[in-house]
């Protein structure tokens, strides 16, 4: 269920509500990005209505209370607000608070991400990428710092490792080599780049396999890709929290390290080169 599905159930059960509903109704339906991130006691507040009705209302609309409605809303205005309107939600808020409580989000987001863990699913997406000719990896916008960090790790394990910049060069460009032997990971969080889509669906005209990371299986990458790992992304700020999608790049670099022969001596070739040219001349 969405926020427009939320919407169509009060509007479709408007007629039946009590007088106090209505109002909650009234002030959800033209204020749901706000209500989105209020609780019960807020939204009571918002409208001169006590806590119990507003949790009345959420059962009373077919929830099982009001943090299921909450999520609903939430779920789908992420891909909506813009920078400024998330930013207009951080004020709202204590900053002595506040500032705590990102964090404490954060680590909400690792554990939820923890329990829609698949081991299955995580070995089949590690074994096609050590199987690929190529390794293509894909995320534009605030997403480039996932696939930066991910494609700067697999480069010290695998060959062929290519992240996909918006530079001059165009990211067609870059795509030129695709190939049905090649993979593609591809990192989609909202609000999601339209051009992240049109190179996925560039992808799919050759044959390419793509693996998604991604925030939930409502996201539209989820039916686009091969297999598809999901990590946990709230948006609190005008900022992007990459805690939990950070994480889960972290658990399968380890994993195509674990599983790829080789990669000891690759580290050692390494450390030999930044000895001789003082990378770390610190100590």
């Amino acid at each position: 269920m969405g926020s427009s599905d939320l919407l169509g159930r009060i509007r479709q059960k408007y007629v039946t509500l009590s007088k106090s509903h209505r109002k909650i109704a009234d002030y959800i339906l033209s204020n749901y990005d706000k209500v989105a991130f209020m609780t019960a006691s807020a939204l009571g507040k918002h409208v001169n209505i006590s806590e119990s009705t507003v949790v009345r209302f959420a059962s009373a609309i077919g929830y099982e209370g009001y943090p299921e409605l909450q999520k609903e809303l939430q779920e789908t205005i992420k891909t909506k607000l813009t920078t400024v309107q998330r930013f207009e939600m951080s004020k709202e808020h204590k900053e002595s608070d506040y500032l705590a409580k990102i964090m404490i989000n954060d680590i909400d987001n690792i554990r939820q991400t923890i329990d829609q863990f698949n081991p299955k699913l995580m070995d089949d997406f590690i074994s096609e990428i050590i199987n690929a000719r190529k390794v293509y990896i894909l995320g534009l916008r605030s997403s480039s710092v996932l696939a930066n960090y991910l494609g700067f790790y697999l480069n010290f394990i695998l060959p062929q490792i290519h992240v996909i910049y918006e530079t001059a060069q165009d990211v067609y460009d870059q795509l030129l080599n695709l190939s049905d032997e090649d993979v593609m990971i591809v990192f989609s969080f909202p609000r999601y780049s339209k051009r992240t889509y049109d190179c996925v669906d560039y992808a799919i005209k050759n044959n390419t396999t793509i693996l998604g990371i991604t925030d939930g299986f409502n996201s539209p990458l989820f039916d686009k890709v091969k297999y598809c790992l999901t990590a946990k992304y709230n948006m609190n700020t005008f900022i992007d929290s990459f805690v939990a999608p950070m994480s889960l790049i972290n658990a399968i670099i380890i994993g195509v390290s674990l599983r790829k022969e080789g990669v000891e001596k690759n580290l050692e070739k390494l450390e030999k080169i930044w000895e001789d040219y003082g990378i770390y001349s610190l100590k």
